[in-house]
């Protein structure tokens, strides 16, 4: 498994959340995201391929992001959620609303 920092950067639109986020790294990524969001404009779709870990507080970051771009009036989108990482949105009967953004 990789070990690789998390990061969050926005390039082009596109929110791209990378490596290994647990409980312990998750608060400074999730202030991060909220302020490119806030910056990035109407829309932006949060790329999820270069995840490297599958934890239950990535799902609660994306929820707070969500709420975020619902009260900044951005359209948030989501793309590549790993399937292991949509499998745990499942048990939390999330899975359709990981999935069904554009």
């Amino acid at each position: 498994m990789s070990t690789e920092a998390p990061a969050v950067r926005l390039e082009a639109g596109a929110l791209f959340v990378s490596g290994a986020i647990d409980a312990h790294n998750v608060a400074p990524l999730r202030a991060e995201g909220e302020r490119l969001i806030t910056a990035a404009g109407n829309s932006v779709v949060v790329d999820l391929s270069g995840l490297s870990t599958t934890h239950s507080v990535i799902l609660s970051m994306l929820l707070c992001w969500s709420r975020l771009a619902e009260k900044q009036g951005v359209v948030l989108s989501f793309a590549g959620a790993p399937d292991r990482l949509v499998s745990l949105a499942a048990l939390s009967s999330l899975a359709d609303w990981l999935q069904s953004r554009p």
